[in-house]
């Protein structure tokens, strides 16, 4: 005579199911866009493996696959919450104090106002002119002014907004990032910088890092160095921005606002910068987290993807774009003029 496990071990087993099946669809999905950005068609089009993973997300979760993932929701909520907290934490791995210090501190003020600058202007514009809840507002600025979408998922775990206000951000990236590739190069004949001076622009005001090295490269080899730690540099002034942008909320709303939680993942991305930058990583060993960093992101992205509805863009409308491409317009222009006047 056989005897059935008890109740609570079936339940738990069911739930250890239901979080690992997720979490592995997740994982796997972005390691196909990995994959799929390392082909050849991408080449000119870099497009990052988060890009990539959100955009399958989204097909996926419209192609009417969405009701057949339902035992698979506490994985995919796992991606989007523990994955993302630690992807953020590697993602520390691309940046040491040692890039700060070799760019000067003339490169580093010229980021901290342009971030500055986007955040108010975005979120002032985005509110009051374009009539947009704050928190959308926010993460297009965000996006905009710091890093691209990981700057979207980082200040969406300290406000914790609606999954579909996070796409939309993040397709803003998208769109304004890609176009940079482009207008960028066009643009250096023009400046009357000399390479290393554009890369630092480059670095300052494009939204990703991927975009930043396409737009550099288009140039030389020396501008996109320049560009690529520029860039890094914004990627470390994450940390503040988000513990500021939990206290200005929280301060704004008063009692009544919901809780902010304290984002304590950013700690961890800057202990992650200060450990590689006091202890020297083999070449290979920190190549190899980075890879897995993109695809902790990738996954990440890609669970988000899953969450989103067509109709929700619809709704959010133009006004988001329009913002965005507002912001962009204030990049190209407001860096040029603040490059030419910081970097000699």
């Amino acid at each position: 005579m056989t005897t059935s496990p008890p109740a609570s071990l079936r339940s738990r087993f069911n739930v250890t199911k239901a979080l690992a099946g997720g979490a592995l669809f997740c994982l796997l999905a972005a390691f196909g866009a990995s994959e799929l950005t390392a082909l050849p068609w991408n080449r000119k089009l870099p497009l990052t493996p988060l890009t990539v993973a959100i955009l399958a997300g989204m097909l996926v979760g419209n192609a009417g696959l969405r009701r057949h993932l339902g035992p698979w929701q506490p994985g995919i909520r796992f991606s989007q919450q523990k994955l993302l907290r630690l992807g953020i934490i590697l993602y520390g791995l691309r940046l040491t104090v040692q890039d700060l210090l070799r760019l000067g501190p003339r490169a580093l003020l010229l980021d901290v106002v342009v971030i500055s600058a986007v955040l108010m202007a975005g979120s002032w514009l985005g509110t009051r002119f374009f009539r947009l809840d704050p928190d959308t507002a926010l993460l297009v600025s965000a996006g905009s002014g710091i890093c691209g979408a990981a700057a979207v998922l980082a200040t969406d775990r300290v406000i914790e907004s609606d999954s579909n206000k996070v796409s939309v951000a993040v397709a803003t990236v998208v769109v304004f990032g890609t176009l940079a590739m482009f207008l960028y190069p066009a643009l250096f004949p023009l400046t009357g910088f000399t390479e290393h001076q554009f890369g630092i622009y480059a670095g300052a005001t494009v939204h990703e890092v991927a975009q930043v090295v396409a737009a550099g490269k288009a140039v030389s080899d020396e501008a996109a160095g320049a560009a690529v730690i520029t860039k890094m540099l914004r990627v470390l002034l994450l940390a503040p921005c988000l513990l500021l942008v939990g206290r200005f909320r929280r301060t704004r709303q008063g009692a009544s606002a919901r809780r902010i939680t304290f984002p304590w993942f950013v700690l961890g991305f800057l202990g992650v910068i200060l450990a590689q930058s006091l202890v020297r990583i083999p070449v290979q060993a920190r190549s190899t987290l980075i890879d897995f960093d993109t695809v902790v992101l990738s996954s990440a992205m890609f669970a988000l993807g899953l969450s989103t509805e067509w109709s929700q863009f619809k709704r959010a409308g133009t006004k988001p774009l329009l913002l965005a491409a507002t912001l962009f317009a204030g990049l190209v222009t407001g860096g040029f003029a603040l490059t030419s006047l910081l970097i000699r």
